[in-house]
């Protein structure tokens, strides 16, 4: 069973989940949009059976999770999502511990090993292929389609969407993004709650817009966006898992990566499932993980 805790980073209170707080090693989890550390409940349960320590944070703007400070700006650029991590370690005393992250949470523990090298004894990244930060980077076609709502969200339309029809702007991406019937609408309903924080809907039409170069960053980060474009090449052990039938990004979009690797670095496609591997095959994830982390 896990607990819930908060530590005070210097910009936020983060909520997160401990499970197996006397586990020999640390595994951090790291969710992705729009879901919650729920999202990682099975995977959890598994690496806290096998001996592991899993703490599984909220991301900045998701419930429970806050801001401590009025005048910070809300921004969602993918260099604070990796420096708040490194904050979280640091507020924890973490010693290298393993990062996993799925769609916002692989960005997040991918930036974080890139602006701390050596932070990490291992890193796995789910359904999004390293290097895929920069605005300028070329999008084929098909998923451009697939980004349909990254374009919306840089309108005013889209904007109004996010802020006051979150909820079925959001169940939309769970509907689309993998296999007819993957989910269970309550167990949706559940993790919705933490689309509810007040910084919620800025966050994240800031995010994609900031990626794109629609919106300017926060200047705090300035330096952390300079470390991250071009993507640094990572000496971390690396396994990246994605679902051969993801429809938000296209399986080929993880392909291809190597040279970004120094170190031990694999790729395994999962048939038959889409966008949110740890949540339609918890299973496959864990045994994929257990395979690749450090022996404890």
């Amino acid at each position: 069973m896990s607990e819930h805790r908060t530590v005070d980073t210097p910009l936020l209170r983060i909520g997160y989940e401990e499970w197996n707080a006397a586990g020999a090693a640390t595994v951090v989890l790291v969710h992705g949009w729009p879901d919650s550390p729920r999202g990682w409940h099975g995977v959890a349960a598994r690496l806290a059976a096998a001996g592991w320590r899993v703490l599984l944070p909220a991301l900045r703007g998701f419930a429970p999770t806050r801001f401590l400070h009025a005048d910070t700006p809300r921004s969602g650029q993918l260099s604070a999502l990796g420096r708040d991590l490194l904050d979280f370690i640091d507020a924890l005393g973490l010693e290298r511990p393993a990062l996993v992250g799925h769609d916002w949470g692989a960005r997040a523990v991918a930036n974080a090993c890139g602006l701390r090298p050596g932070v990490a004894s291992a890193l796995a990244l789910l359904s999004v292929g390293y290097g895929t930060n920069a605005p300028g980077q070329p999008v084929p076609l098909e998923q451009a389609r697939n980004y349909w709502y990254h374009w919306y969200m840089a309108t005013p339309r889209g904007e109004r969407t996010v802020h006051d029809d979150r909820l079925a702007f959001t169940r939309m991406m769970w509907r689309t993004w993998g296999p007819p019937g993957w989910y269970d609408e309550a167990e949706f309903d559940t993790t919705a709650a933490a689309f509810e924080g007040k910084d919620w809907a800025r966050v994240v039409v800031h995010s994609y817009r900031h990626r794109w170069g629609y919106a300017p960053g926060d200047p705090h980060y300035a330096a952390d966006d300079a470390a991250l474009d071009p993507a640094p090449v990572l000496s971390v052990p690396t396994l990246v898992l994605h679902g051969a039938a993801d429809a938000c990004n296209h399986p080929d979009s993880s392909a291809g990566k190597e040279r970004f690797f120094s170190g031990p670095y694999r790729r395994e496609l999962l048939d038959g499932v889409g966008h949110f591997p740890q949540r339609e095959a918890p299973e496959a994830v864990a045994d994929a993980l257990l395979r690749f982390l450090p022996a404890l």
